[in-house]
């Protein structure tokens, strides 16, 4: 498996597990004031959960995601 962002980035994915693999994407996180590093429901919670509960758009979030990934 590689780590590029088309590897299988989707909103099922837990965030915990995007941010620990692709770092750069905490930064995202962050700037969209969304508290999930460090949330211990993080290792449940999917980007589609977590862009639910912060009122932070889905298909927006994935793409800023992605392009961190990328670098």
């Amino acid at each position: 498996m590689t780590d590029s962002p088309r590897a299988g980035i989707d909103a099922a994915m837990p965030l915990d597990e995007v941010m620990r693999r692709w770092p750069a994407t905490i930064a995202v996180v962050m700037r969209h004031r969304m508290l999930c590093v460090g949330c211990p429901i993080g290792a449940f919670h999917t980007l589609a959960d977590a862009c639910r509960e912060h009122g932070v758009g889905e298909a927006a979030l994935l793409r800023e995601i992605e392009a961190a990934i990328a670098g």
